[in-house]
């Protein structure tokens, strides 16, 4: 019998994803990143997703409080080598240390759309029944 491929990340990738989440968090957190753009930013890493192999780490990021994030998003994956390294001490028990890729996470422009299309009046109307109560 053949094993049937699926585009799910395996358990494997999923357990490594959250370890290189908890470690960038914490490089960014103590401003190990000698960048004045990342330095006096904000940043949220929402999800960090693993390739099959965990040599490559896509961090899902969105900078708070800055309307432009193309500007730190650029600033972080021209630290992405710096930053590698000083996840090292984090992974040591990963075989190879993954490389970072920062990617601008717009999953949050996505919700508020949704709940905007929610509370329009037309999906409002529709929601309530015939006596006119929810």
């Amino acid at each position: 019998m053949s094993k049937a491929t699926s585009s799910a990340p395996s358990q494997r990738m999923l357990r490594v994803g959250e370890q290189v989440r908890a470690a960038l968090t914490q490089v960014l957190q103590r401003g190990e990143v000698r960048d004045p753009l990342i330095e006096k930013t904000v940043i949220s890493i929402s999800e960090v997703r693993m390739s099959p192999d965990l040599k490559i780490a896509t961090a899902f990021v969105t900078p708070l409080g800055i309307a432009d994030h193309a500007a730190t998003i650029e600033a972080l994956n021209r630290n992405a080598k710096y930053i590698r390294g000083r996840l090292t001490p984090h992974l040591r028990q990963m075989k190879y240390m993954p490389e970072v890729r920062f990617r601008d996470d717009t999953s949050f422009d996505n919700y508020k759309k949704i709940d905007e299309l929610l509370k329009s009046p037309e999906v409002v109307r529709d929601l309530k029944d015939e006596d006119g109560e929810e």
